[in-house]
């Protein structure tokens, strides 16, 4: 898709369209402004390869962007249906699928790990065209692996246009992919569900089965993000996938297992002008629980009315957690040697009507993707109290929308 620039410039033009990795829709308008400028220049290559990508634009100077006129809105809860909403819904301006996870080898050897598909519809309609290139749907994806051990964390992106089986989704069978990067059910059922992704000297190969049925986040699954009509996203997790498979790292193939997290939204909407970016935590407690929350934070530093969550039981039951429910305090502050931007180094989160307190500590405190989107994303430990109960916890945490000026954090 770039042969029409040279290396200099297509740096510049895909710093900013890549950035749509962080998962509410103002992000991916970004997208769909970039790669609609592209696709009516050039016709070119499979996608974009993966590369040493920097960010060119950050989340806190482009929270803004024009209505989306002609595609579908978040305006009332979904019937949701399965395995159909698995699958793409291209009257939506972008959807994503968004796997993350923690491993443990046989010899007790700790990864990460996250795969992420992005769909961005770059126009309502298709438009009447004769190349076989033609399309209104671009695909994005994001792989990352933490090798806790080594205390090393890489990243990759790609991009690709759905023509031509370079990109796309399917709801039956289920599959997502953007080149050999897929996630895809073996026949008609929708799960199990495997993950196959694999750059330079990393892959993974791995299994999902989910032990609990989907969490419908939000209102039925409606999980609004702002007060405008249609401002919010249809939103569902399966919060506990049983995890297995192989692991390639630097010459070694290692069995593995552990527990992931799935995430599905789909919206047309963007975030409001003062919203800054966010923080989302998805945890598994060893008692069985699942929990998920995401703090949006406005421009001010200060949590928005907006900020919602879930937890789950070990039954696959759910309790909300509004805004008010929940305490979030950073600790302490890591900074990127390779970016300089500051993030949070740690957290203490608290349901304030369940009496859970978590403290939750990074696996590697370098677990920032610059892959021409800059953001952090990365594995987590928690430990903490209910009451006189220790409990312990391993999940994921992204954190988008930080630059320079870092509130001073909480020690």
């Amino acid at each position: 898709m770039n042969n029409l620039r040279g290396p200099a410039e297509r740096l510049e033009m895909w710093g900013w369209v890549r950035w749509a990795a962080a998962r509410i829709a103002v992000l991916v308008l970004l997208l769909a402004i970039g790669m609609a400028a592209l696709l009516m220049v050039t016709e070119g290559p499979r996608w974009n390869p993966s590369g040493p990508v920097r960010a060119r634009l950050s989340v806190a100077s482009a929270l803004s962007a024009a209505p989306a006129e002609g595609f579908a809105r978040a305006d009332a809860p979904h019937a949701f249906a399965f395995p159909r909403d698995h699958g793409p819904h291209p009257d939506f301006r972008t959807e994503w699928w968004y796997w993350t996870g923690n491993l443990v080898s046989a010899s007790g050897r700790h990864f990460g790990f996250q795969l992420t598909f992005f769909r961005t519809a770059l126009a309502p309609h298709m438009a009447p065209r004769e190349s076989a290139w033609a399309t209104n749907q671009v695909y994005m994806a994001h792989f990352a692996l933490t090798d806790t051990r080594s205390e090393r964390f890489r990243a990759w992106a790609r991009t690709s246009r759905a023509a031509l089986d370079l990109a796309g989704a399917t709801a039956e069978p289920f599959r997502v992919w953007v080149g050999d990067w897929e996630a895809g059910s073996d026949g008609s059922a929708p799960l199990p569900i495997r993950l196959r992704a694999g750059e330079e000297d990393v892959s993974v190969d791995l299994w999902l089965d989910s032990a609990k049925p989907p969490v419908l986040e939000g209102d039925q699954g409606l999980s609004r993000k702002g007060p405008e009509p249609g401002n919010a996203s249809y939103y569902y997790s399966l919060t506990r996938m049983l995890a297995r498979g192989t692991i390639r790292v630097r010459g070694e193939r290692l069995n593995v297992e552990g527990l992931a997290w799935m995430d599905r939204e789909w919206s047309t909407s963007a975030l409001g002008a003062d919203l800054a970016g966010w923080d989302w935590f998805a945890l598994h407690l060893d008692d069985g629980r699942d929990l998920m929350f995401y703090q949006l934070r406005g421009k001010d530093g200060r949590p928005a009315p907006w900020s919602a969550g879930v937890l789950v039981d070990a039954r696959g039951g759910t309790r909300p957690l509004a805004a008010s429910d929940v305490r979030l305090e950073p600790r302490g502050t890591w900074r990127s040697q390779r970016t300089g931007v500051g993030y949070p180094a740690g957290w203490q989160l608290t349901d304030l009507r369940g009496g859970l307190t978590l403290t939750i500590e990074p696996r590697l405190a370098d677990q920032e993707l610059d892959v021409g989107a800059r953001y952090w994303e990365g594995a987590v430990q928690a430990h903490g109290l209910e009451g006189t109960r220790t409990v312990l916890g391993s999940g994921y945490v992204e954190l988008v929308g930080y630059d320079d000026r870092l509130p001073a954090a909480k020690r």
